[in-house]
């Protein structure tokens, strides 16, 4: 039995789109000129991890290279502001993923609606001060370029097509019902903290309370895996962070502390972006319903 286990998990994880398949007749040949053995085995498998989580955020890598490149080399005079030229060509690549089905028509719609919830939430921010966008642009919602819900729209993309990529599925997860009314007490606080008490203490209890127990199972390569879902919304949001340094140090926005300069974004951000990156996860939930991970026995 444990023999047969190990041969269940020693198979390949499945490689749904070409890239994959691509990457998966490569490892082989890269795990013999490594010359064998349990460090080839761990240097393939975390090859493997850090090629699908690149091809994974591929549409928020691109945007923020593009915001990051238009900063200083966007000719001045050209025919379409910064922004505007942002927006355009963050629609060309959500164009072309669907296009090149990286993304399936059920998943562009959730990224949609978390676009559509990322810009309400812009508008409210800006207009309350939290942030500026400085330059001027044609296509806007009052002081937000339209090209912002695009962002919240990758970290959706993401999401979505890392839990297709990684197979993921997860043990002791909490009822649905549960996750979507904790998604909505999140985008509400966002709001309402601006004008009542900051719930963001009890949110995070909320957070430990309904995922203290849920550990996502995932496939690599050749190896089952698996983590505190927890710690995963942290990990994610730790990149995020450091993208959001990037975008800011690009001026695509600004916080004010950083008017007369850039500095580094506070940490105290990466607790915001936790609590949002959550609502995008609980939104494609909705159509990559949570698999239950079985139990050895049953695998």
């Amino acid at each position: 039995m444990r023999l047969d286990l190990v041969r269940r998990l020693a198979r390949p994880a499945n490689a749904a789109s070409r890239t994959e398949r691509t990457l998966h007749r490569t490892l082989p040949y890269i795990y013999r000129r490594l010359g064998g053995g349990v460090l080839a085995r761990a240097a393939v498998e975390f090859l493997a991890f850090g090629v699908k989580q690149a091809y994974a955020c591929i549409y928020g890598a691109l945007l923020l290279a593009l915001i990051l490149a238009t900063r200083f080399w966007y000719p001045e005079g050209a025919a379409f502001a910064r922004y505007d030229f942002l927006f355009l060509a963050a629609l060309a690549i959500q164009v072309w993923l669907l296009a090149a089905r990286f993304e399936t028509l059920d998943e562009a719609k959730v990224i949609l609606i978390f676009h559509v919830v990322g810009t309400a939430m812009e508008v409210f921010k800006t207009a309350a001060g939290s942030w500026v966008y400085p330059e001027e642009s044609f296509f806007r919602i009052g002081g937000v370029p339209l090209f912002s819900g695009f962002m919240y729209a990758a970290v959706g993309s993401y999401l979505a097509r890392v839990s297709r990529i990684f197979d993921f599925a997860y043990s002791h997860y909490p009822p649905l019902w549960t996750t979507w009314l904790f998604a909505l007490a999140i985008y509400v606080n966002f709001f309402t903290h601006h004008y009542t008490i900051d719930i963001r203490l009890g949110l995070f209890a909320a957070l430990f309370l309904l995922y203290g127990r849920t550990w996502v199972h995932y496939s690599v390569y050749r190896y089952r895996h698996r983590m505190p879902l927890v710690l995963g919304f942290f990990l994610v949001a730790l990149f995020i962070w450091l993208a959001e340094n990037i975008g800011t140090f690009a001026r695509a926005w600004s916080y004010p502390d950083q008017a007369d300069g850039w500095t580094l974004v506070s940490i105290a951000k990466l607790n915001a972006w936790v609590l949002l990156m959550i609502i995008s996860f609980v939104l494609v939930s909705l159509v990559n319903r949570p698999r239950r991970e079985p139990a050895p026995a049953d695998r």
